[in-house]
């Protein structure tokens, strides 16, 4: 926070699903906030017990209507398959002032949905996306620092309550995020690209290596460059299948973009074109070094770019 007087906490905190994005949530408030209640509910009672062991829950509820009643805020902390069916089942239980948001990773069939079944409940839904993560999850991964200098994307609808996008926004804030907005249809375009796509890429080198018969052998030998490149691939199944198919118009372009770059490297290698393999790999160093310059802040200490070399 920019200033040192934080924003009035949400009376009372819901979370539903004790997983490690809900529950750095629930703790990095709690560290603004000590005398904040947070009642979790989630499907798994493993994890719902983990998160009062862990001492980050007050009370570990046996249904969502337990969890939300009397709730100031609602935090939807579940896969994005498994949000619909709770927007048929929060308008009958929430308080007449509840803020409900997310943190789902796909937005466009989020918010159709939760337009279609929240009903007036609709306005007071902020839906939210933190760019932050771990391979880790369930309660035990969680950790109050986990969104400290993160981006958090919030994609409101033109409906959606200026005091409750407010409020939504303050309170991440709170959690140490950067608060960005976007529209849900470039929220999902975007994020196809730079993340989805990645962790498709990941999970199917990953896969196919071990459906090999001399599968074994090859992990064995693996290194620094095979373990940076699918260190995605140990994120939840779950959580990504859904993913993949609530944003699969935006994906599948994706996708189609990356086979077309793949065909043209296979060409390139099979017959034996050194300088294009070498231009397309000095274009992607170049690109790489450029954001990596800019995404630690860094002066972009960079080779100029072989057509500025040319020139």
């Amino acid at each position: 926070m920019s200033s040192n007087v934080l924003p009035e906490a949400p009376a009372d905190l819901a979370l539903i699903g004790a997983g490690l994005i809900g529950g750095s949530f629930a703790l990095a408030l709690r560290r603004a906030y000590p005398d904040l209640q947070v009642r979790v509910y989630d499907r798994d009672p493993a994890h719902a017990a983990g998160a009062r062991a862990l001492g980050w829950a007050d009370c570990v509820c046996d249904s969502v209507a337990e969890a939300v009643r009397g709730a100031g805020l609602v935090v939807l902390a579940v896969p994005v398959g498994a949000l619909p069916a709770l927007f048929v089942e929060l308008p009958s239980l929430l308080a007449p002032t509840a803020i409900v948001t997310d943190v789902g990773s796909t937005k466009a069939e989020v918010m159709a949905a939760a337009r279609d079944m929240l009903g007036q409940c609709f306005t007071r839904f902020v839906p939210g996306h933190p760019i932050s993560g771990a391979e880790r999850s369930g309660p035990h991964a969680a950790r109050a620092d986990l969104f400290g200098g993160r981006r958090v994307v919030l994609t409101p609808a033109p409906e959606t309550d200026a005091a409750a996008l407010a409020a939504v926004s303050a309170w991440w804030r709170v959690c140490g995020a950067q608060v960005h907005t976007l529209s849900a249809a470039q929220h999902d375009r975007v994020f196809a690209a730079v993340s989805h796509l990645p962790h498709l890429l990941s999970f199917a080198l990953v896969d196919e290596f071990a459906q090999r018969g001399d599968a074994e052998l090859l992990f064995s030998y693996a290194a620094g460059g095979f373990r940076d490149f699918t260190r995605i691939a140990a994120s939840h199944p779950a959580m990504w299948r859904d993913i993949a198919l609530a944003n699969r118009e935006a994906l599948l372009l994706e996708l189609d973009a990356y086979l077309v770059a793949l065909t043209r490297m296979r060409a390139d290698v099979a017959n034996g074109a050194g300088q294009a393999l070498f231009d397309t790999f000095e274009r992607a160093r170049e690109a790489r070094l450029r954001w990596g310059a800019q995404a630690e802040g860094a002066p972009a200490a960079v080779p100029p770019t072989a057509e500025q070399r040319r020139s």
